[in-house]
């Protein structure tokens, strides 16, 4: 290379945002996922332990996780998370529909601060939430069981799915409205064939994370829920009382493999419809 080669090249510096600008920034991303990640894969791996002792590795097995489809108590914590799951979901991801369409489609007095009390779920702690909730149902002498806990679990689930449908009314172009009600189309008739197709990767997206959420749930469960509505996670918790076994984490690695095809489902979904208007 020659001098006047030298001279004449732009000198190339690292931007402030490039990872490459901070020494150390890989290191410390590595050692993020490691943290994240890495006891998932120890519990996922210590799952098909032949051993009954979790922490002594003797062999190869999935005897555990025939023992827990073979659990009839465990099977029958499954069916009421399920249907605690689908109940909330359903209902949490119809209400914050409606609220999200309301807060996007017109502007009133005391709208931020709604927005606030909507939200207000995902910053207040979950246990002082559960106590208020028990305090609720002690007050009105609604006994503690099932329904209980699928109300409250459709309470502290419509945040979460609010979120991602009001940030699909969000990106919503108002003319689209505008052009269905210039066809003589109804308020009723423009929300149907207009606007909720276009949101339903937002609403696909808030009921997946809306059922995750409550399928997770322990805080709320254990405190408002009664006779007859174990859930898994308190299943699990009861478990986990009297001893750590690989039957624990095979029955955690089914939850996690059902979050994730969840997830991977509502991300798979969302990608095909949004392909689709593309056309």
């Amino acid at each position: 290379m020659t001098v006047r080669s030298l001279i004449s090249s732009p000198i190339r510096r690292a931007a402030p945002g490039d990872a490459k600008h901070w020494p150390g920034v890989a290191f410390m991303a590595v050692l993020f996922f490691a943290y994240v990640y890495l006891p998932i894969a120890v519990l996922i791996a210590l799952s098909f332990n032949a051993n009954e002792l979790v922490t002594i590795w003797s062999g190869f097995s999935i005897d555990w996780y025939v023992k827990a489809l073979q659990n009839e108590e465990m099977l029958r914590a499954a069916k009421n998370s399920l249907i605690i799951a689908v109940v909330a979901a359903t209902a949490s991801t119809a209400l914050a529909t409606l609220a999200a369409v309301r807060m996007a489609r017109d502007r009133f007095v005391g709208q931020s601060a709604m927005n606030v009390m909507i939200a207000l779920p995902l910053t207040v702690p979950e246990i002082v939430t559960a106590v208020a909730t028990l305090m609720f149902f002690a007050m009105v002498g609604i006994t503690q069981g099932l329904i209980t806990v699928m109300i409250a679990h459709t309470v502290f689930c419509i945040p979460f799915a609010y979120l991602p449908i009001r940030a699909r009314l969000e990106g919503l172009d108002p003319k689209l409205i505008e052009a269905a009600g210039d066809l003589y189309a109804t308020p009723g008739k423009a929300f149907r064939k207009v606007t909720l197709p276009l949101i339903m990767p937002g609403i696909i997206s808030g009921a997946v994370l809306a059922f995750i959420i409550s399928l997770d749930d322990f805080v709320t469960t254990f405190f408002v829920g009664g006779a007859g509505s174990t859930t898994l996670p308190i299943y699990i918790f009861g478990l986990i009382r009297v001893g750590v076994s690989p039957e624990v984490n095979a029955i955690s690695s089914i939850m996690l493999l059902v979050s994730v095809a969840l997830v991977s489902l509502s991300l798979l979904l969302g990608r095909g419809r949004g392909q689709t208007q593309h056309r």
